[in-house]
């Protein structure tokens, strides 16, 4: 520690701090331009200049490091004269044209000239004008470049914390200007951070652009739906109708970041693809009824299939609130535990389980990625959630942490990692077996006594690796690391192999934590609420607190706050739920916000088992595909309609604060279980988000003692049980995947979409790629495809047409198709428990055009 002084108020700090830093932690304001706390100093608006004892020339405080005893003046006036001057220079090429700018009444510009600036300026010539008119760099970002002050934030933000590399300067001198390649920001994420960080309006958004004034707004702080990464944003309102969303640089692990579907992609909720009323089925098709009218038709259906399975899917994209009731309603009102919470893959809870009650870290993120090693497997981060993405590029370059990949896609991270292992879609398990044999071979060596006594011979080695080296260079970073972090993509769920894998996860995080590597493990769920939707009970062998369904206490526990016995027999997962639709046992299925015909991997599966459904009840913002199949449709409220909290990929809960009032005659989704559970005549205590938070905190260990005003602005953190020590169990490695003999399709999120949601955001669509297919370079040359050529992929199953995109860094004899694209269905050429799925590839008739209109079978007539 140093001490240093500053205005005769003197402290200690850390060395290596800056004056700016210290200043900061005295409460004393430093005006700054170019200075940003997540980027390195640059020191060129020199605004932060200050007086340093001993020092002939003031110094920019940003870029100078404190040193024992220094003694600094902040406010000087020759500060003040050199401040004003500044701001005289800047203003003077300035255009002044408050009124129409956008960035009007948050501008820090004019903020700093009413503090700071000069009462007239010297200068008396003509302004610099770059361009009369303002450039459009993309359809959601707009730029006059007159207005640049040359601060530099927005290029650094795109190339140093996002990795796009899209912003860049051109000239010299006062001829200087931002801009983008050729006028465009054609490799650009379009996340718009760069509009974020710009301190005037040079930078701007184009779907809020001319539409209200910051104080015409009335701004509600909430927390992002896409993904789990748990972005906060604050959302614009005028006269109730949605404006825009910006981030808040001192709140939220995202601080002043949002990617480009939580700043742009929020637009969905003015959606007109809305479920407006009730609607029932009638002669084959959908009406609009009234609520009384759907309940009577409801309870009489209801009472018809009393006596067969009944069963609930429900959106991790819920409130906590809403999934917790949701279990509930289906445990005590439908006397089920056939309940699932994904509609692309069954949970393996039985390893699931005991893994994240071992290693699960309810942390912040921040310190996660903190350690010395951050092993990440499987997925593409950059794409599912990018804003997790920034912050490990950050952890490589600033802190030197070391990143190692393991996966089948590239990812731009890649750039940052030190090691890159590449393995075929359901490797990951063998990949990760041959690293755990590495390191428990060279722990014999070196661990004293009978650490791992007999685990060499329990974990033996994968009989083949089709990763080549790659195990053994991440054997020995992990070896090397004092301190590792694992950062699982859920995207491995998927895969037929994913309790094998995640078997092989739980054999490496044991092991790490007998050589004292002190391992920590987070899911990277790209859905918002997965992670409170586990902690919830929404899974069919697991209670509130991913507690077994078998423990008879938990069970005991719940039954005697919820007034009624719950069902002990395991309940079924998602895919023992279809199979129960087509088998003809299923009276009730509920489906709560989820849309299991464009996601489950098996459409023409998905279909006959929705269809063989006695009852098909779904509650929903929006009509669905899955929709347009059930007999009753209940209008519920979306995003925004309603209050409640996610739970993040890091265990942090937040608020979800409500900024509109539900649209039509749609009602709020706990609303909505009391109105179902009436017509089975019970009800459902307590009902009110409130409350229910409340008996969550009460009932549900994770989350005890937590309040809703103890949230706060960054929210609470979790807490999980003292973990018990890791058991010395290991299990056996699996056999190495067989080598593929065609083209593997693999799918999942692309940076633009991440289901339903973003699929109805005007604006995303409008930067959206197309429907794509992916592929390496030397695929495409060897079957003759040039890049953006419309290709057909063909399954046994079913076939799909898109534009083809060639991709340098993909590995051969792999095919990419994303998920979201309601038009392609991609569903359609897969078959359920076969992932990846083989396919061929070629290239489409001549004057086949790629279609843009969605058609949707059994699309309900309203």
């Amino acid at each position: 520690m140093v001490s240093i002084t500053i205005n005769e108020q003197t402290l200690e700090v850390e060395a290596g701090s800056t004056v700016l830093q210290a200043a900061q932690r005295l409460g004393i304001d430093i005006p700054t331009f170019c200075y940003l706390k997540r980027l390195p100093a640059l020191a060129s608006c020199r605004m932060c200049l200050v007086e340093i004892e001993g020092l002939r020339r003031l110094q920019p405080s940003c870029a100078t490091a404190v040193t024992d005893g220094m003694v600094v003046r902040t406010n000087t006036p020759l500060i003040e004269e050199t401040r004003s001057s500044m701001l005289d220079m800047l203003l003077a090429n300035h255009p002044l044209d408050c009124p129409i700018c956008d960035k009007g009444g948050e501008c820090e510009l004019q903020n700093m000239v009413m503090a700071y600036g000069p009462r007239e300026s010297q200068f008396r010539d003509d302004k610099r004008v770059f361009h009369s008119k303002d450039i459009r760099l993309s359809p959601v970002i707009i730029m006059n470049v007159n207005r640049c002050i040359q601060c530099q934030r927005c290029v650094r933000m795109c190339e140093e914390v996002v990795g796009a590399v899209a912003l860049g300067t051109v000239e010299k001198g006062m001829d200087t200007a931002v801009t983008g390649f050729e006028g465009s920001l054609a490799s650009c994420d379009q996340c718009g951070n760069c509009v974020e960080v710009c301190p005037v309006g040079a930078l701007m958004s184009f779907p809020y652009r001319y539409k209200a004034r910051p104080w015409d707004l009335v701004e509600t702080d909430t927390v992002c739906p896409h993904c789990g990464t748990g972005c906060q944003l604050t959302v614009g309102t005028r006269k109730g109708e949605f404006m825009r969303v910006r981030s808040k640089w001192d709140e939220g692990l995202n601080r002043e970041t949002l990617c480009v579907r939580g700043r742009f992609g929020l637009d969905f909720v003015v959606s007109q693809d809305r479920v407006k009323r009730p609607m029932i089925r009638r002669d084959g098709a959908l009406v609009p009824v009234s609520w009384d009218e759907a309940g009577d038709y409801l309870r009489l259906r209801l009472s018809a299939v009393e006596s067969k399975a009944a069963a609930g899917l429900a959106s991790p994209r819920l409130p906590n609130e809403v999934l917790y009731q949701f279990q509930k309603l289906m445990r005590t009102v439908f006397r089920t535990n056939n309940i699932d919470c994904s509609s692309r893959w069954s949970t393996p809870f039985d390893i699931l389980g005991p893994l994240s009650a071992s290693f699960y870290s309810r942390a912040p993120l921040d310190d996660v990625i903190g350690n010395d090693c951050v092993l990440i497997v499987g997925g593409n981060v950059t794409e599912e959630n990018p804003v997790t993405e920034y912050l490990l590029r950050d952890g490589a370059r600033r802190q030197h942490t070391g990143l190692l990949m393991l996966s089948a896609r590239p990812s731009r991270l890649d750039a940052d990692a030190r090691v890159v292992v590449r393995v075929p879609p359901g490797g990951e398990a063998a990949s990760l077996a041959a690293v755990v044999a590495e390191l428990v071979a060279a722990a014999d060596q070196t661990l004293p006594g009978d650490a791992l006594a007999g685990v060499s011979v329990t974990i033996g080695r994968p009989a083949a690796s089709t990763a080549g080296d790659g195990p053994d260079r991440l054997a020995n970073a992990l070896k090397e690391g004092k301190s590792v972090t694992v950062l699982v993509s859920v995207d491995l769920l998927r895969s037929p192999e994913a309790r094998a894998t995640l078997q092989q996860l739980n054999n490496l995080l044991v092991v790490l934590h007998l050589l004292g590597k002190g391992p920590a493990m987070q899911f990277l769920f790209d859905r918002a609420n997965q992670m409170g939707a586990w902690d919830m009970g929404v899974l069919p062998a697991a209670l509130p607190g991913l507690r077994a369904l078998d423990d008879d206490a938990a069970r005991a526990t719940l039954a005697r706050n919820w007034g009624t016995e719950i069902p002990s027999e395991p309940g079924a997962g998602l895919d023992a739920i279809m199979e129960l639709c087509v088998g003809g046992g299923m009276g009730a299925l509920y489906i709560a916000g989820s849309d299991p015909l464009i996601a489950y991997p098996d459409r023409e599966f998905v279909t006959r088992a929705l269809g063989a459904t006695d009852l098909l009840i779904v509650q929903d913002t929006f009509l669905t595909d899955t929709a347009g199949l059930a007999e009753v449709v209940l209008p519920a409220a979306g995003y925004g309609e309603e209050t409640g909290t996610f739970t993040n990929n890091e265990g942090r809960m937040q608020k979800v604060r409500k900024f509109r009032e539900p649209a039509f005659e749609a009602r709020g989704n706990l609303a909505i279980f009391d109105f179902v559970a009436a017509l089975r005549n019970r009800t459902l205590q307590p009902s009110t988000q409130g409350e229910i938070f409340a008996e969550i905190a009460h009932l549900v260990p994770a989350y005890q003692g937590l309040t809703q005003d103890g949230l706060g602005a960054d929210g609470a953190f979790t807490k999980a049980a003292p973990p018990p020590e890791p058991a010395n169990e290991f299990f056996a490695p699996p056999p190495a995947p067989k080598a593929a003999d065609r083209l593997m399709l693999v799918t999942g999120d692309c940076l633009f979409h991440n289901g339903y949601l973003s699929e109805r955001s005007e604006i995303l669509n409008t930067v959206a790629d197309d429907p794509y297919v992916e592929m390496s370079v030397q695929d495409a040359t060897q079957l003759g495809l040039s890049d953006r050529d419309q290709v057909v992929v063909r399954s046994a199953q079913g076939e799909l047409t898109a534009k083809l995109k060639v991709n340098r860094r993909f590995p051969t004899g792999l095919v990419f198709v994303p998920e979201n694209y309601r038009a392609l269905r991609l569903n359609r050429l897969m078959r359920r428990g076969e992932y990846p799925c083989p396919v061929d590839v070629q290239k489409a008739h001549a004057g086949f055009q790629i279609p843009t209109v969605v058609v949707v079978e059994a699309r309900p007539d309203v």
